[in-house]
């Protein structure tokens, strides 16, 4: 293995990575660095994503930048503005000792007038996203003319997500002579298409083969009835105690549904999809940069551009159309050496689609059997003991209160503190368990139906009207999805009227209106305090549900819940979809799932 001192990167950039601790190059950067600094030829580069694409274009770029000519002389075009930020910031931190080097980021969401002003003081590097870059050329605000080389990152995105006619129109702006880098995980026609327009016989360079998943990554996929398809994800984020990963949903709705239900089941999660504000976006993202959240639920465009190296997981909820996008999803994991797995929850209409990925990404996949209770209670308890032994205790703080611990415990042997320990930690997980249906997997036969059987569900009458858990009782509350209310807002609410400490239920969350589960001692306490309370313009009122006061009882008729005034108003034609079905266990926090802290 060589050396970047041996690829030929100059003192000054060395010194910066090392001190990010790079010490080998990758393969890819291996393979392209060299030959960037010693030929101008054009290059087309195929590799997955995290096997350090980014230090493999711009170390070079950095190196040939003259300094002294303060006029763009590389441009960099990416498919987000996320990844524009990223590749801007790593290069930053390349350049860090090389003086009156500039890096500017240009993408939509920002001032442009800041971004302006840069460009009038002078950059040698751009990162742009090509909507943003447009928009500047046409105000005559960049020029391009001097521009000696440019860089196409993720240039199968950037053609999925339609900004084909925007290069065409940026590449029309550089000069015939420039060089130009196309980095792609994946080789469909389009960027066939751009090759032969735009490239002069170039060099293509292969990490691995084309197409071909990361041999760093294990693919798994757990085949269930549609119906039991949330219920096996919760198992599955549950016999990994440690799980770190995205959830890949196929719409916006699901998205923000399946999100909002591991909310309401105690999960540490959050959406990432496009009707999110520019600002919701970053917020979520840097608190999943973070690992403030464990469970990202995303669309395949909001992730685009979201560089995270050690992922753990990748979970297809249900597999995507083209198989290229499986090839990105599953790359967002098992990078930068490390190992990943990427699962799929499918049913049986997808298992065809499974062989077709296996052909063209060169893996097998392996079926997986969703994990039963004892199983996931055991990994649990086992993590549980892992941290247990592996905390910090700070001796001189907790000394003092040592004395008196031990005086109180006494009277316990060890091995009742331990279990006492291991109960309180996970008494309500091993009773949800314990309880819990397992998730059957379809038979060939059942392979043939059309698989929309419904949900056993325990809490439904025959009317298909909704009880309240026992010992909780159902409010409606009059806002909804128009409001801007989610189960994580609605909580907010209650912990912010209520004068006392709360525990809620299920929730429900409809277009103009919701439902949601409080203890029955706690009924009044949560009348008295959100009643005429005001959320924007919008002045809150909540009742108890019609028949639903004492929970449990089936008087309700077909009203599902309901408050019999309020009948003729609203909609109710919500209640199919993800959220309001699906999890044949869904209780009230503390009761089922297990929590993350």
């Amino acid at each position: 293995m060589k050396t970047f001192e041996e690829l030929g990167v100059a003192a000054n950039i060395r010194k910066a990575i090392e001190e990010m601790g790079y010490e080998n190059p990758m393969p890819v950067q291996e393979e392209v660095i060299p030959y960037l600094l010693g030929e101008t030829k054009d290059i087309i580069a195929l590799a997955q994503t995290g096997t350090g694409k980014t230090a493999a274009f711009g170390l070079p770029l950095l190196q040939k930048t003259n300094v002294k000519e303060n006029v763009p002389q590389a441009l960099i075009l990416c498919p987000t503005r996320e990844l524009c930020l990223q590749i801007a910031g790593d290069l930053a931190d390349y350049s860090r000792y090389v003086d009156g080097l500039r890096v500017l980021p240009v993408y939509g969401g920002s001032s442009i007038d800041s971004q302006i002003k840069a460009l009038k003081r002078g950059v040698q590097i751009i990162v742009a996203t090509p909507g943003r870059l447009i928009d500047l050329i046409n105000r005559n605000t960049v020029k391009l003319d001097k521009v000696k080389c440019v860089v196409l990152d993720e240039a199968d995105e950037m053609l999925n997500m339609g900004f084909t006619d925007s290069i065409n129109e940026i590449l029309s702006q550089v000069p015939e002579g420039r060089q130009m880098l196309l980095f792609s995980a994946t080789m469909p026609k389009e960027i066939a298409k751009i090759t032969r327009k735009y490239m002069d016989d170039p060099k293509e360079i292969i990490i691995g083969r084309k197409n071909e998943g990361s041999s760093n990554v294990k693919h798994v996929y757990y085949l269930v009835h549609a119906r039991d398809k949330y219920l096996a994800l919760k198992r599955i984020a549950d016999y990994y105690p440690n799980i770190y990963g995205i959830i890949f949903c196929r719409t916006r709705r699901e998205t923000q549904e399946i999100a909002d239900k591991l909310i309401q089941d105690g999960y540490n999660a959050d959406s990432l999809h496009g009707d999110l504000s520019q600002a919701q976006r970053d917020s979520v993202m840097q608190k999943f940069r973070i690992k403030n959240i464990q469970l990202l639920v995303a669309t395949d465009v909001a992730a685009r551009g979201l560089d995270v190296d050690s992922l753990t997981h990748v979970i297809n909820y249900g597999l995507p159309d083209d198989i290229e996008s499986y090839t990105h999803r599953s790359g967002r994991t098992g990078r930068a050496g490390k190992t990943g797995i990427s699962i799929g929850i499918i049913h049986v209409k997808e298992k065809g689609k499974v062989r077709e990925i296996e052909k063209i990404i060169n893996r097998k996949f392996e079926q997986g059997t969703i994990p039963s209770g004892d199983a996931i209670c055991e990994k649990q308890l086992f993590n549980f003991v892992d941290n247990l032994e592996k905390v910090k205790v700070n001796e001189d703080e907790i000394e003092k209160f040592l004395p008196a611990i031990y005086k109180r415990l006494e009277w316990l042997e060890k091995e009742d503190i331990i279990k006492r320990i291991a109960s309180l930690e996970f008494n309500r997980l091993i009773d949800y368990y314990r309880d819990a249906e397992e998730i059957e997997t379809p038979s060939d036969r059942q392979s043939r139906g059309d698989d929309k059987s419904f949900p056993r569900r325990k809490d439904r009458d025959n009317s298909g009207s909704r009880q309240a858990e026992r010992g909780y009782s159902r409010l409606f509350v009059n806002v909804g999805r128009t409001d801007n209310v989610n189960p994580a807002t609605l909580m907010g609410l209650v912990n912010e009227f209520v004068a006392d400490k709360v525990s809620i239920g299920r929730i429900d969350i409809m277009q103009n209106f919701s439902f949601f589960e409080v203890p029955e001692r706690d009924v009044n306490k949560v009348l008295n305090g959100l009643n005429n309370q005001e959320r924007g313009n919008r002045r809150i009122s909540v009742e108890v549900a019609q028949g639903e006061r004492g929970g449990g009882n089936n008087s309700r008729g077909n009203s599902g819940g309901r408050p019999q005034r309020r009948s003729s108003g609203g909609r109710d034609n919500d209640r199919g979809g993800f959220s309001r079905g699906s999890d044949s266990s869904s209780r009230p926090k503390g009761k089922g799932g297990f929590r993350r802290r």
